[in-house]
């Protein structure tokens, strides 16, 4: 043992610089497998640990007013309840400026969980309490930053004038969409009462957050057999976690598939390294096998070698993904308010070094079996162009450690899903490129006898190149392809989401849409729009329903839990008002215009589906306590980026006449005069919520950016790794490629009809290369903007196809000048070697 550990040491420490490209593409999975599942492992952690906290109590009770008495107290007989009423209104500042906040009022008992932080530091009560006949707020620091606001400036809020005594520092159950759907403000009780916002037919949220010592599921059951009629929504903490749970696995699979794709593609870099590694050592091996020095202990040896670089590059990469993970943790911790503690990041570092030592020997096996059954006869007939085979021993060796690989995508994916289809995903990819690959080579022998060759022997020598087994096409393909595909897939989803917001949305779109805006205050709306210069004004109502029963089956008494928890959540119906939501027909057909003998409804795609409606069921919807029956006419699809309001029911006119307190508006005019409108809505209306499609799209567009750069860093990553995978497949192919021009030159060939030779068998990788990754990156981004981002199939074909051709051809041209500038032709070496 001490023999082979001293023979593979010194090896390596004379000839090791040559597996750089191992060690780096190793060190780069491994990192931003361990920086993505650490980040994953301490954000799920901190949410389970806090999730009482950011729920608000173990159990949370929905209501669009307040609970009956005899409801509160069986609440409070069972546990410590605090109620929370919040609604969203705009806050406008001395300086003009105005803003969407979730106005927020709490009782003494808030936080039931985990703690509200201040600055300055004062109890809520104090800072939101009226002085000197002034009532004061606690606002959110991002609003503040926003707004350019700080304590001691005053705001309106419907019809008060408040006071910034507090910036939240900490709020426990803050919102996680708080950024987008509206900032929360604090306020007291009795400010809300003075606001003027609550006002008949107002949408208010009641949310009544229990403590108890019962179980939490134990109690939502008591809870529904004591009150069966009521329409109130309850969840449990657990329930609450579990969703934030799933669409966290959801991203973090996402993430995690990143890593385990740069992991692949290094992972043949770690092939060809070896391989050039190896075949640089064959003379060396063929010495010692005719030494007497046995395969085992030789292969042994040679396996030492990989773990001990191996390992160092994985741990070295597990250390710098901690390291990211903790820092990107820390981040996340300011932004979500969830503790989160660097040691539950200790876990998938280590994982994240084991599957990358995993990796490396999958992809060193076959490699170092080749170089194993090199013939000690070789020694007198000479190395180049020796023959090497797998032997069957180290295939089986591969394909266990392959299916390990397999086995840990499944066991660390927290996605089972993802994980099955990312598997599906590469055995589809390796099928497609064996196919591509056979159907290159057979063109290539077909152009190969072909009369366009005659007279071209460089072309004639690049087409040939590409038929050999030994060709870098397969790899090329492999590793450049996947990278490529990956920056295709990137560029033509962020060129067709550009295309959107600063085409479709600005000709389409209202300048500004409205919420909430009484029947009695509809006219004084319309005239501060028409006064401000809109072009044309869309008012619909806004009613708030269940569905109740479908082809007369009640959904409280099915036997399916998600009809069960349906038939308590509120549907937003309304009629369709020039298509004001701006809603397409998926299935079915819109109602003819004028009076239908029976009301007619269209039903949103995602709740259609997830009930399994069909056209022509009849639905009942309880609406105040009243049944509404219709028949559904069709099931409609949003249009991503263009709608507002994601109206669940779209009713026949005058179905819903009787119901409607509450009306929407979208009004279309340009941004200067949407500020007008805006200034002029709050002074006859101030309860009314406006939202200008400018800012819409501002934040649009700086969440493309934020999404830009993270996929400017992903796939730049992955293409550093296919970078030094190339660099491999160029020194694997080099000795080859100088023994046969050797040859060449040997028997006459001239010197620059070789270096075209090469060029050109260079640029044809290029060819292929790109036409792979131009197909299948768009056949990925095309689905994505479809079915993800609901948007039309017409993505702009210029960015892939620059992106493909014009990076696969800098890459492989600068492969070409490398292997070009250190083709050194000896035709003497042919006598020395007894070729």
């Amino acid at each position: 043992m001490p023999f082979l550990l001293r023979l593979a040491w010194r090896d390596l420490d004379a000839s090791g610089q040559m597996l750089w490209v191992f060690c780096t593409c190793l060190a780069l999975g491994v990192t931003l497998m361990a920086a993505t599942g650490g980040l994953y492992r301490q954000v799920s952690e901190g949410l389970f640990v806090n999730s009482r906290a950011v729920t608000g109590g173990d159990l949370e009770v929905f209501a669009r007013e307040p609970l009956p008495a005899q409801v509160l107290d069986w609440m409070t007989s069972t546990g410590e309840v605090s109620r929370l009423t919040e609604l969203n209104t705009m806050l406008a500042t001395g300086a003009g400026a105005l803003q969407i906040v979730e106005l927020q009022s709490v009782d003494e008992r808030y936080p039931l969980y985990g703690t509200l932080a201040l600055t300055p530091p004062q109890p809520l009560a104090s800072a939101t309490r009226r002085i000197g006949g002034t009532w004061g707020i606690a606002v959110d620091p991002v609003l503040a930053h926003r707004l350019d606001l700080a304590v001691g400036d005053r705001v309106d809020v419907g019809e008060l004038t408040l006071e910034v005594r507090a910036l939240i520092e900490h709020q426990p159950d803050r919102s996680l969409t708080a950024d987008w759907r509206g900032a929360p403000v604090l306020v007291a009780a009795g400010a809300l009462d003075e606001s003027g916002l609550l006002l008949p037919g107002s949408r208010i949220d009641y949310e009544y957050r229990v403590k108890t010592l019962i179980d939490p599921d134990v109690w939502q059951d008591r809870f529904f057999t004591e009150f069966p009629e009521g329409n109130w929504e309850v969840r449990t903490f657990a329930e609450q976690g579990d969703r934030v749970a799933q669409r966290l696995a959801q991203v973090a699979s996402t993430l995690l598939i990143i890593g385990f794709s740069t992991l692949f593609i290094g992972g043949l870099g770690v092939a060809n390294s070896v391989q050039a590694y190896l075949r640089g050592k064959l003379s060396t091996i063929a010495t010692l096998r005719a030494l007497g020095l046995r395969d085992r202990r030789l292969a042994f040896a040679y396996l030492l070698q990989i773990a001990m670089l191996a390992g160092a590059a994985c741990v070295a990469g597990a250390a710098v993904g901690f390291g990211i993970s903790i820092a990107s943790a820390g981040v996340a911790e300011d932004r979500i308010g969830v503790e989160t503690a660097a040691g539950s990041a200790l876990l998938p570092a280590a994982l994240a070094a084991g599957f990358g030592l995993v990796t490396a020997f999958a992809f060193s096996l076959p490699a170092i079996g080749r170089a194993l059954s090199i013939d000690p006869a070789v020694l007198f007939r000479g190395i180049d162009g020796a023959p090497t085979r797998t032997p069957a021993g180290w295939r089986i060796a591969t394909a266990i450690a392959g299916v390990s690989v397999m086995a840990v995508v499944l066991v660390a994916l927290p996605d089972p899903l993802f994980a099955a289809a990312f598997i599906g995903v590469i055995a589809t990819l390796l099928v497609l490129l064996d196919l591509i690959v056979t159907v290159v080579q057979g063109l290539a022998r077909r152009l190969d006898r072909h009369s366009l060759l005659e007279g071209r022997f460089a072309l004639r020598l690049a087409v040939a190149n590409l038929q050999r087994r030994e060709s870098p096409l397969r790899t090329a393909l492999l590793s450049l392809g996947s990278a490529l595909t990956l920056l295709v897939a990137c560029a033509t989803l962020v060129a067709a989401l550009i295309q959107v917001i600063d085409q479709t949305i600005p000709e389409e779109s209202p300048g500004l849409v409205l919420y909430d805006i009484a029947a009695h205050q509809r006219d004084g709306v319309t005239a501060a729009l028409d006064t401000a210069g809109a072009r044309r004004v869309d008012i619909a109502p806004l009613v708030l329903g269940r569905l109740a029963a479908v082809n007369g089956e009640p959904l409280s008494s099915s036997l399916d839990r998600e009809r069960q928890r349906e038939a308590r959540d509120e549907h937003k119906l309304t009629y369709r008002a020039n298509d004001i939501d701006d809603v397409i027909m998926a299935r079915g057909q819109w109602w003819p215009a004028g009076p239908q003998a029976i009301p007619q409804v269209a039903m949103e795609d995602r709740e259609a589906d997830q009930l399994g409606l069909r056209v022509g069921d009849t639905l009942t919807f309880s609406i105040e306590d009243r049944e509404l029956t219709a028949e559904l006419s069709g099931i409609y699809r949003q249009q991503g980026l263009q709608t507002r309001f994601w109206f669940e029911g779209i009713f026949s006119d005058g179905a819903l006449e009787g119901f409607i307190s509450r009306y929407v508006g979208a009004a279309y005019l340009d941004d200067p005069a949407a500020i007008r409108a805006q200034l002029a809505i709050a002074d006859v209306a101030p309860n009314v919520v406006t939202v200008r499609t400018a800012s819409i799209i501002e934040a649009a567009r700086s969440l493309l950016n934020q999404g830009v750069v993270a996929l400017a860093l992903v796939a730049g990553v992955a293409l550093c790794v296919s970078l030094l995978v190339l660099t491999s497949v160029v020194a694997t192919s080099r000795a080859r490629q100088l023994h046969e021009s050797t040859i060449l030159l040997a028997v006459g060939a001239r010197l620059g009809t070789i270096r075209r030779s090469l060029t050109l068998e260079y640029a044809l990788l290029a060819a292929v290369t790109s036409l792979f990754a131009l197909t299948l990156g768009t056949a990925i981004a095309v689905p994505v903007l479809v079915y993800l981002f609901k948007l039309p199939p017409a993505a702009p074909l210029w960015p892939g196809l620059l992106t493909a051709f014009g990076v696969s051809g800098i890459c492989l041209y600068l492969g070409a000048r490398y292997l070009l500038r250190r083709l050194r032709l000896q035709p003497a070496q042919l006598l020395r070697s007894g070729t």
